[in-house]
């Protein structure tokens, strides 16, 4: 420690669709939703993270609730910024008279283009940050998970988000090969809300396909401990009356195998594209999950079966990319593959 360290704070951000995170001092001090609630009027932010969750889909008419980030790329520049912003005051314990200068660390898909890349700098640079470095996040989680990525050997990691799926083989400490699909716990949800429009004729919102896919989300229709069926409500689409009704894994399971389908042909793709020697590695080591995607019950066996190898979700999976990243900020200047 300098003597002016107390003048530079150093914080790993993972800036995520649906959740961010903000590690200081090696542990996470914010745990947000990435929403902002906005006054229509006065374009004043009213709340940011759980407390605009809270007011999502419950909002008059000014007052306006909206997610900043997209895919996992900036879909509204000054809402983003306002966000991260608080989100860093969120990490403040006492005010002081000189803020000090911000170090910070972010991870981005890896299928981001450079404009993209561009304005995820751009906002933290505006909220503050006088030395930003990005790091890509199946590199991010692979460090969470525990591998070592400077050695010559392959792993893949499959990192679900909330906005994109991230398909990733490191080596040398470096992605050989990636696949980005933006196919990701988003549409899980908006699955949900389709199927449970079809076939039972009833409308529900985002928070509730949410909290679905969390206690009776299912990938496959065959689970050695299912979950109890849940009683879900919304309004009905015939009467216009609120009811309710009950929704059991198997139904989900049969709503979310389109999107699932298709991160298993993405990893089938990623497969592909590995050269030989890294090939032989994977087969040796496994497929690595992260992400809160990886939760999902039978996830896991599903993709095993199709790729014929087994398949290991990391510890505390929703953190992982974000313990990479606080990782990542430790070694700012040695790892090769932070980009500056």
């Amino acid at each position: 420690m300098g003597l002016f360290s107390f003048l530079t704070k150093e914080i790993a951000v993972d800036l995520g669709t649906a959740n961010t995170l903000i590690i200081h001092n090696d542990k996470v001090v914010v745990e947000e939703p990435s929403i902002v609630a906005i006054d229509k009027q006065t374009g004043k932010i009213l709340a940011v993270g759980k407390q605009a969750m809270m007011m999502h889909g419950k909002t008059h008419d000014n007052i306006k609730t909206l997610r900043p980030l997209s895919n996992g790329v900036i879909a509204d520049f000054q809402a983003a910024e306002a966000m991260i912003r608080a989100m860093i005051k969120m990490t403040e314990q006492k005010k002081s008279f000189f803020p000090p200068s911000l170090k910070m660390v972010i991870c981005i898909p890896s299928g981001i283009t450079e404009v993209e890349e561009r304005a995820v700098r751009d906002s933290c640079e505006q909220a503050g940050a006088k030395e930003v470095r990005l790091i890509h996040e199946p590199m991010a989680a692979a460090i969470g998970i525990g591998i070592d990525v400077l050695e010559p050997s392959g792993n893949i990691v499959i990192d679900i988000g909330g906005g994109t799926t991230e398909i990733a083989v490191i080596a040398l400490g470096g992605i050989v090969c990636n696949k980005s699909i933006r196919v990701a716990g988003d549409d899980f949800n908006a699955d949900i809300i389709e199927f449970m429009r079809k076939e039972h004729n009833i409308l529900i919102g985002e928070r509730t396909a949410e909290k679905i896919k969390i206690e009776v989300g299912a990938a496959t229709s065959e689970l050695e401990n299912p979950p109890p069926d849940l009683k879900v409500h919304g309004r009905d689409m015939l009467t216009g009356i609120p009811k309710e009704i009950s929704v059991n894994y198997q139904e989900v399971a049969q709503c979310l195998d389109k999107s699932i389908t298709k991160i298993e042909a993405a990893v089938l793709s990623a497969l592909e594209m590995t050269p030989p020697e890294l090939a032989a590695d994977i087969y040796r080591t496994g497929i690595y999950m992260a992400g809160g995607g990886a939760l999902l019950r039978g996830l896991d066996k599903r993709i095993s079966a199709k790729t014929r190898m087994p398949v290991h979700i990391a510890e505390d999976p929703l953190r992982a990319v974000a313990r990479g990243t606080g990782i990542a900020l430790k070694n700012f200047d040695r790892f090769p593959f932070l980009i500056k």
